[in-house]
Order: structure tokens, then sequence, then C-alpha cells
């Protein structure tokens, strides 16, 4: 399956997102990103907090394969997904979270950090 590279798609995954962050593979968070829709970073810690029990459940139960994991809260919905070198975090508008589909999610397992430094959306926390 090809990611979908229209480019009106890609704007709107854009639009939807409301913070980043990337983990290495270890779980430590590494670097923030913020937009004017949300300058909060509290739910980093939940992913970080996510990525140990996904490691604990991994190692314990030797379950393999970690494609990404979805986890709500209030007005948001945070998506991770494990790339070949880090962890990328995203959190989008839980009225968005619907838009999460297998092309999103490939879209995700390509997106480099450096695509949201050079959007001028978002700041670097």
């Amino acid at each position: 399956m090809s990611v979908n590279n229209d480019s009106t798609v890609l704007a709107a995954y854009f639009d939807f997102i409301v913070g980043a962050a990337i983990f290495d593979l270890n779980g430590l968070p590494k670097e923030y990103f913020t937009t004017g829709d949300n300058d909060n970073l509290s739910w980093v810690q939940t992913i970080f907090q996510a990525l140990g029990l996904r490691s604990l459940l991994m190692s314990s139960l030797q379950l393999e394969g970690f494609h990404y994991a979805m986890v709500h809260g209030g007005g948001y919905s945070a998506i991770v997904v494990k790339q070949p070198s880090r962890y990328f975090a995203l959190l989008v508008r839980k009225t968005e979270s619907g838009a999460v589909n297998n092309s999103f999610l490939q879209w995700l397992q390509e997106l480099e950090p450096s695509t949201l430094r050079a959007n001028a959306r978002f700041q670097v926390a």
C-alpha cells in the first residue's frame, strides 16, 4: 500500500494535528511540537507511560509487533507509532480521531520531524 500523497489529504492531516512528540526507542521523550490550538504538553506524560507499559507487556508476555496505540483523553486523542529509529506521537482533536485510518497511519509511519519543523503551524517546545 502506498501513502496517499494527495496534497488535499496531506493538508487535512496537518490541520487536525495539534501537537507532536518524538521519543527514542527506549521511550524517552526527545522533542516536542505545539500549535496555536494547544500548547499544553501534559499529554506527553501519558504517552511516556503508555510506552513504558508497552515495553513491560511485550517483555512479560513475549508479544511481538507493535503497530500503533491510541490514547483517548478529554477533547483530544494521542496516536503513537513506532518508526525504525523512534516513536512518533501526535495529538489530534477527538472529533478528528475518526480520520485515523490505514492511510493516515502509514503516513505517520513515514513522517519525519523535519516536516513539522518546516511547517509554520508547528513550534518546537
